[in-house]
């Protein structure tokens, strides 16, 4: 008797945790046996990882079309007048930076361009 109790309450808890996860939102899916099954929705991130990887792309693509389209000693020039500004001047010649990626990026790109 006390297992039969115990199998019980297992199984109490395993459908209210499943109802809980319900409660946003259910699919249903027919298998091939042709039996209907209920299953909770997926939840989503919270936050878009694509979009952000998207951004830094072209974040990259932009350094590397402006470092190939006037050359790394115009564009040193220009970091350098960046540098002794603001401080919001000064982080945004920090990110504008010429580092290795850029610099691959400009090499492929700036034969293209020419």
């Amino acid at each position: 008797m006390a297992e039969g109790h115990a199998q019980f309450a297992k199984r109490i808890e395993l459908l209210g945790r499943k109802h809980r996860k319900m409660q946003h939102g259910y699919v249903t899916r027919v298998g091939r046996d042709g039996l209907i099954s209920v299953l909770p929705k997926r939840g989503k991130r919270s936050f878009p990882m694509a979009g952000l990887y998207l951004i830094v792309l072209v974040f990259f693509g932009f350094k590397a079309f402006t470092l190939a389209a006037i050359g790394p000693v115009t564009y040193n020039e220009r970091l350098s007048r960046l540098s002794n500004g603001s401080s919001v001047e000064q982080i945004g010649a920090k990110m504008m930076a010429i580092d290795p990626v850029t610099g691959a990026l400009a090499a492929l790109t700036g034969p293209i361009m020419r």
